[in-house]
C-alpha cells in the first residue's frame, strides 16, 4: 500500500509516454539536464571566487602579526 510495484511504474510510464509523446518528453529532458549542468557550472564559479576572498584575509592577517 505504501510503495508501488515495478509492474505499476511501467503502467505510468506507458500512459505518461501517450499522453506527452516522446518527442514531448525528449525535450524536458534536454532541458532539465541543461539546467543541472548550468546550475553545477555556477556553484562551481561561485567557490572559486570565495577561496581567493580568504586567502587575501588570511595574508592580511599574517601582515598585522608581523607589524
Amino acid at each position: 500500500m505504501g510503495s508501488f510495484s515495478l509492474t505499476h511504474w511501467i503502467i505510468v510510464l506507458i500512459i505518461v509516454v501517450l499522453i506527452f509523446g516522446t518527442k514531448k518528453l525528449r525535450n524536458v529532458g534536454k532541458d532539465l539536464g541543461g539546467a543541472v549542468h548550468d546550475f553545477k557550472q555556477g556553484l562551481n564559479e561561485g567557490t572559486d571566487g570565495k577561496d581567493a576572498g580568504k586567502d587575501d584575509v588570511i595574508e592580511h592577517k599574517k601582515d598585522e602579526d608581523k607589524a
